[in-house]
């Protein structure tokens, strides 16, 4: 059945001059079929310099909007309507006016996994690979660092002559992986070195050996002498790092490491969404001029 499904895939791509990109978040078999698979910036990069009509984003709701606000003249699908973030949506218009009222000299870094409506109100994106580079060359002491408090306060222990400023927004997928069950797989592999996300509680990544995006995790993984890893984060991950290095073992904390939002995305929703050009990215172009500013800001200082 699904070889079916990737013949028409490859096809509908040829006939709609169509690219795929896939977080590695999404199930393996959609990472196989992708033309590109990587983190959040990574994919950003790349859709910034996508020669194809028709970007098809399998990921989340916010993705497709980053690569339309970077592409407001292509064609952008997301394999599902319903696939989103729930982290985008933790900040308000409301909080960031109160914060740039309250704070003189104030820059508002948005963490790339947040809305369209809530780059618009922003200064500068960061994604979880880039977010250190680009807040250490700001020139403001303030920093309003939105919506995830757990990146933003793995960088403020890295940059402590700045002034961090948090909402209380968090993955939930990351968030309730709890310190005990962490412990108890530390135990269970006592030399295999800890690998995380900094979307995990602060407390998690104390406890971390190597704490990193997506991309790093795997690169990590890839150069180091070990030969077995605990991995903390979205499950997804993990086909990439076992492709890479078969003769390494790959242990997760707990079974709810797993993205339900991701894993909506499938190969027939692939199929469909080329076939019948469904769940289009649509945004006003006056919108898009201003929230497309610090995601161009924030690919031009992490050159």
């Amino acid at each position: 059945m699904n070889d079916e499904i990737i013949k028409e895939i490859i096809q509908l791509k040829k006939e709609k001059n169509a690219v795929i990109l896939a977080h590695y978040y999404v199930d393996g078999e959609i990472q196989e079929i992708a033309d590109y698979v990587g983190d959040s910036y990574y994919l950003s990069k790349i859709a910034v310099n996508c020669k194809e009509d028709t970007i098809v984003f399998a990921g989340v709701k916010f993705m497709g909007e980053s690569a339309k606000l970077l592409n407001p003249h292509k064609i952008v699908l997301m394999p599902d309507e319903d696939a989103d973030c729930p982290m985008a949506h933790m900040c308000d218009e409301y909080f960031i006016q109160r914060k740039r009222e309250e704070y003189d000299d104030l820059c508002v870094v948005t963490y790339i996994n947040s809305t369209a409506h809530l780059k618009t109100l922003s200064d500068v994106c960061v994604t979880s690979s880039n977010a250190y580079k680009i807040v250490s060359q700001l020139p403001n002491k303030n920093i309003l660092f939105i919506p995830d408090q757990n990146l933003g306060k793995h960088i403020a222990k890295m940059l402590p002559e700045k002034n961090f400023i948090f909402c209380n927004g968090y993955c939930p997928t990351h968030f309730r992986i709890t310190v005990d069950e962490l412990k108890e797989a530390k135990k269970l592999h006592p030399n295999a070195p800890v690998l995380i996300h900094p979307e995990c509680r602060p407390e998690l990544v104390e406890l971390s050996d190597y704490s990193g995006s997506t991309a790093g995790i795997i690169d990590y993984a890839r150069n180091d002498g070990h030969d077995e890893f605990i991995v903390v984060t979205e499950i997804g991950v993990l086909y990439k790092m076992q492709n890479e290095n078969p003769h390494k073992k790959f242990y997760t904390v707990t079974k709810n490491q797993v993205c339900p939002n991701m894993k909506k995305n499938s190969l027939e929703k692939i199929r469909d969404c080329l076939k019948y050009q469904l769940n289009e990215v649509v945004l006003d172009e006056e919108f898009m001029e201003k929230a497309k500013k610090p995601l161009e800001m924030m690919h031009s200082l992490a050159k």
